[in-house]
């Protein structure tokens, strides 16, 4: 293990398609050997997070550029034909088992924790999930971190209703400190000073009329993640933490096919990575 990362946590955020700056920032981390203790990701992060567990260069780029651009998994059309806004069963399903299969032997025999944040829709709060032993449970897991709400069916971990992490914690930087790490390399996907509308969102009446606690969390999404990335640039200025995020704005869309902006936010990953680390 890279000793200067011995006993620092790694955090990704989500951000579905901008999910590709995080997998050029862990490409340069697996081409550089750097390894950490602990994992924890959320949504897009957690898709992440499993490429760079089993050291599978280039499959994370795959899945959030090359895969979107040729079967355009995330879209609307989708709704009519899998009643999801991403074709579950391709990235689920198809993905791991033969398009490019993921290697659970490799996860499995690396030492570093991987947790995936999910949200509860029971109680709207986050829940910390691990498995490196049982294949369909580590897909299951996944799956729940990244089911969108409004756009995605709800999912189910061991038989509990889960939606996106992003809604209970979207940067889970409190998870990584309340397990003992001190420090940590937190991956964003929004530039600096980035913060989202604090205002309660409306949610109709009808939707997810069963899980008011996650009718909530909804509601008050803005405010929680202001808060957290408050915390990210307080620990930041610090020195307790280094953080990698885009120098500039992001021009991909939540769906996006223009492959020349996917490529460029990968490599801009990459050199964001350099920038930070290499130092």
């Amino acid at each position: 293990m890279n000793t200067r990362f011995a006993s620092t946590a790694l955090v990704l955020e989500g951000g579905g398609m901008r999910g590709v700056f995080t997998s050029g920032v862990l490409d340069w981390m697996i081409d550089h050997d750097i390894t950490f203790p602990y994992l924890v990701g959320v949504s897009a992060g957690s898709s992440n997070a499993l490429s760079f567990a089993s050291h599978q260069r280039g499959r994370g780029k795959y899945i959030f550029a090359d895969l979107q651009v040729e079967r355009h998994y995330l879209g609307m059309r989708n709704l009519l034909r899998h009643r999801s806004i991403m074709d579950m069963d391709l990235l689920y399903h198809e993905l791991p088992e033969t398009i490019w299969p993921y290697d659970y032997e490799a996860y499995k025999a690396n030492p570093m924790r991987v947790e995936s944040v999910a949200t509860d829709c029971l109680t709207g709060g986050a829940v910390y999930l691990e498995e490196k032993e049982d294949a369909e449970r580590i897909i299951d897991i996944v799956r729940a971190s990244s089911s969108l709400p409004f756009a995605c069916p709800i999912a189910h971990v061991d038989g509990h209703p889960m939606l996106d992490g992003g809604i209970a914690d979207s940067i889970p930087l409190q998870r990584a400190i309340d397990q003992g790490y001190e420090h940590a390399v937190v991956v964003l996907t929004r530039q600096r000073g980035y913060r989202k509308e604090e205002k309660p969102s409306h949610i109709p009446s009808f939707v997810y009329r069963r899980y008011p606690q996650l009718r909530e969390a909804l509601r008050t999404r803005g405010a929680r993640y202001n808060a957290q990335v408050a915390m990210v640039e307080q620990l930041e200025q610090e020195g307790r933490i280094i953080v990698i995020r885009p120098d500039h704005p992001v021009e991909v869309a939540r769906i996006e096919t223009d492959m020349d902006k996917m490529n460029a936010l990968y490599r801009h990953g990459f050199e964001m990575a350099e920038k930070m680390l290499s130092r």
